[in-house]
């Protein structure tokens, strides 16, 4: 099954910025940092393999796989260059895409990226994956988001219309025992990126960081290679296109500029 996506604008003609969303999520989170991106840039926002509209399309699994997937895709669409961003399994995503195919990637902005570092609250991740009900998804929501951050409701709503699709909870557990592993100490924890090679990329790259971050922890932005632009946003916790959406717009805007 091919990946679905949200596409804006004529993405052959001018170089799109792709959206990759996190574990869980799918386009539809992109929706408030689309309406303040402004007219003239083509957008391709995902539903990543395994979620929404791309529940039984190929590629579920680890980064590497959506990568691969997201990569053919482009290819299917005609798009010879684009930016992207990706936010924390999607920004894993989002960098192996630079990596894999760095003459393509005009610019990569990388929100919470996953694989910076081991260490992930997987308790938490685990029950936002197995929330089936409004108040199990909100506190699972509560404790990945910033201490005073307000969850839009519409969502939330839309999170928990997507779980109950037949095959969505299958489809996270796979996803999550890719993305994690049990180390021989017996913790749970994250693949990493390989920030060496990394570090080599010419293209612009910025990472963004929620200094209340529950689930990947702010200070493995302290392991970022020298060619990636830190930002740190200060009471803002794991969920970044959600809690302050116009100040990632305005990144990507700077970005794709």
């Amino acid at each position: 099954m091919a990946l679905h996506a949200v596409a804006i604008g004529d993405v052959r003609k001018t170089p799109p910025l792709v959206l990759l969303h996190g574990f869980g999520g799918g386009a539809f989170i992109w929706q408030k940092v689309m309406a303040g991106l402004g007219a003239g840039r083509p957008v391709i926002a995902y539903d990543m393999p395994g979620h929404a509209g791309s529940l039984d399309a190929d590629g579920i699994g680890s980064a590497s796989k959506m990568a691969k997937a997201i990569r053919n895709d482009l290819d299917l669409r005609g798009v010879t260059a684009f930016h992207v961003a990706g936010h924390s399994l999607g920004g894993a995503t989002a960098a192996l895409l630079a990596l894999k195919d760095p003459r393509r990637v005009l610019s990569a902005t990388l929100l919470a990226p996953g694989g910076i570092g081991s260490a992930i609250n997987h308790r938490v991740l685990a029950h936002y994956a197995r929330a089936e009900t409004h108040i199990d998804l909100v506190r699972a929501l509560e404790v990945m988001s910033g201490f005073n951050a307000r969850l839009p409701e519409e969502m939330v709503e839309e999170m928990l219309r997507l779980r109950q699709m037949p095959g969505s909870r299958d489809a996270l557990d796979r996803i999550f025992d890719a993305i994690t592993y049990v180390a021989s100490t017996g913790e749970r924890l994250q693949g990493e990126l390989p920030l060496k090679a990394l570090a080599n990329l010419t293209m612009p790259i910025r990472v963004v960081w929620g200094m209340e971050d529950c689930v990947l922890p702010a200070g493995q932005a302290d392991r970022l290679p020298a060619n990636m632009a830190l930002t740190r946003i200060a009471n803002a916790g794991h969920m970044l296109v959600d809690e302050c959406p116009e100040a990632v717009a305005s990144l990507l805007r700077e970005m794709t500029a």
